[in-house]
């Protein structure tokens, strides 16, 4: 039997018949064909996955989508504004904190959250603690850390 689910997605509002037991991700990807929120380990560990649910980083194959019914959820592909990508985007890019691409898109969804939430000074060190739960298999973190850093300064001006 399917259930109601009503989200905003990326500032849109969508209304779906769900299985109780579908999971964010599914829903996102499959339904929704929103596919920049990647899967990865499917056990909430990689972060490839991570999607911004009510202004908190959440790893969306981990949370069913009733879960997140009437909440607004924003996924890799609402940062861009008028075309325009956003800070942390361009800064990926800008640093080359890019390689296969895989996890960029959780590792911009996370950063986007504790960036949001944090103050204007930063430290190499707060910026690792928040990445802690984003797995990269092809860099040393050094650039992405290096674009986070730079993206914080571009987003306060």
């Amino acid at each position: 039997m399917g259930k109601e689910l009503k989200l905003t997605i990326n500032k849109e509002f969508y209304e779906l018949t769900i299985k109780p037991n579908t999971l964010l991700l599914d829903v996102l990807r499959r339904e929704l064909k929103l596919t920049g929120t990647k899967t990865g380990c499917q056990t909430g560990s990689c972060g490839a996955c991570t999607v911004i649910l009510d202004g908190k980083a959440v790893r969306s194959c981990s949370i069913l989508a009733l879960q997140a019914n009437g909440k607004e959820i924003t996924t890799i592909e609402g940062l861009a504004e008028d075309g325009k990508l956003h800070p942390l985007q361009q800064a990926f890019i800008d640093h080359f904190a890019v390689q296969c691409g895989y996890c960029t898109p959780g590792m911009i969804m996370s950063s986007k959250a504790f960036l949001d939430e944090s103050p204007d000074d930063l430290t190499e060190e707060e910026v690792k603690q928040a990445l802690r739960g984003n797995l990269c298999r092809c860099t040393g973190y050094v650039t992405i850390i290096e674009a986070i850093l730079s993206a914080k300064e571009k987003m306060k001006a």
